[in-house]
């Protein structure tokens, strides 16, 4: 299912085939939460803006507009007419992000729903679940994500909680497959390694999850409050101990350096809102670091976001133009920016793979990592 290509230092270059499709890694993931992106995007426009793999919510698409009504239209994939590789989230970070609206039992979590109340109770075998309604590709583990710094004791005990979940996962994923009712019986189980920042538990619980065989492992709990260093740490930490056939997930990371530096220690996949909700506030990624353009000194710029980007908005439109859309409240402007942001870091996982298949990623990385976050 991976294959690995070749690495370029601890940086990786692999292929992951799914039922609906083949990635390209290291893959940036297109996150609709609510199976749209924000922005007005539809799958069309994804398709042109080279996406590969589209990332959905499990929580959120339970609560609204439920998964039986999508498993009734043949799965996430008809229903929002994408027809490439999908990655579902488990829920599990709405253990965190939802922490005054949630109780935790070794069964699951006892949730208040953020749109009207309602009780929802989702652990293992109801996330997994969910997800095989939803027919996603690639199904996450349900787990907690604690927050950063959490006491010690409280970081033990929940990875081993996390750990017994995700065995329950793995049995229920395969149940539901073999189910003959199953939208895309192929879905594969990727699970999750947490520990804080303790690189003793960190270590401890991938070598647990590893001896399940799972087709990929994610690092989730990171980005969650503490320094880039410390993150960055963490993965030099635990990465010696994953499956070095199986890919690499950094959940909710992140920035573009962020990315180019976690290829750099062989991470496989990424995924971020950042870019899509930070070009709605009209900040755009280029080359040259990232540009506000609700600044006035692009009011009568009549170049491109980005000289030489091909990208819709860059081809056809001004930075004078889209700024005046923002100001006046224009959709269109949001629309915009959000085309840039996307084919900007969906391109650049194309000139990082470029960079490992040629053996030039160090050089890369040097050019690039230092300026490429930076506000002009």
């Amino acid at each position: 299912m991976f294959t690995l290509i070749k690495t370029n230092g601890l940086a990786r270059r692999g292929r992951f085939v799914t039922p609906h499709g083949t990635i390209e890694t290291p893959v940036f993931m297109n996150v609709g939460t609510q199976a749209a992106i924000k922005g007005g995007l539809g799958a069309r426009d994804l398709e042109e803006l080279g996406c590969q793999i589209e990332l959905s919510n499990t929580y959120h698409l339970h609560v609204r507009p439920g998964h039986e009504l999508i498993r009734e239209r043949g799965g996430l994939h008809r229903f929002m007419n994408w027809k490439r590789p999908i990655l579902t989230d488990s829920g599990g970070f709405q253990v965190f992000s939802l922490a005054s609206l949630r109780k935790i039992t070794e069964e699951g979590v006892h949730f208040q729903s953020h749109v009207d109340g309602k009780r929802i109770f989702m652990g293992p075998e109801e996330s997994m679940a969910v997800q095989s309604a939803l027919g996603s590709d690639i199904a996450m583990a349900f787990d907690e994500c604690v927050a950063n710094p959490s006491p010690k004791p409280y970081v033990a005990a929940s990875i081993e909680r996390t750990t017994r979940w995700l065995e329950r996962c793995k049995r229920a994923n395969a149940e539901f497959n073999a189910q003959s009712n199953a939208p895309n019986p192929g879905q594969v189980l990727f699970g999750i390694n947490q520990g804080g920042t303790f690189d003793d538990l960190r270590i401890e619980h991938m070598q647990q999850i590893a001896e399940l065989d799972l087709p990929g492992y994610a690092i989730g709990g990171l980005a969650v409050g503490e320094p880039t260093e410390v993150m960055y740490h963490i993965l030099d930490v635990v990465l010696p101990y994953a499956p070095a056939n199986k890919p690499r997930y950094l959940m909710g990371v992140g920035t573009p350096a962020n990315i180019i530096e976690g290829v750099a220690r062989g991470i496989d996949f990424f995924d971020c809102v950042m870019p899509s909700r930070n070009a709605r506030h009209g900040h755009l990624n280029t080359h040259a670091g990232i540009i506000n353009l609700n600044n006035n000194k692009y009011a009568t710029d009549d170049r491109p976001i980005e000289e030489g980007c091909q990208c819709p908005a860059c081809r056809n439109y001004s930075r004078a133009y889209i700024r005046h859309l923002l100001k006046a409240g224009e959709l269109l402007g949001g629309r915009l920016c959000v085309t840039h942001n996307l084919w900007f870091y969906n391109h650049l996982m194309e000139e990082i793979r470029a960079a490992i298949d040629e053996d030039r990623f160090d050089e890369y990385r040097r050019e690039y990592s230092p300026i490429i976050a930076k506000r002009i």
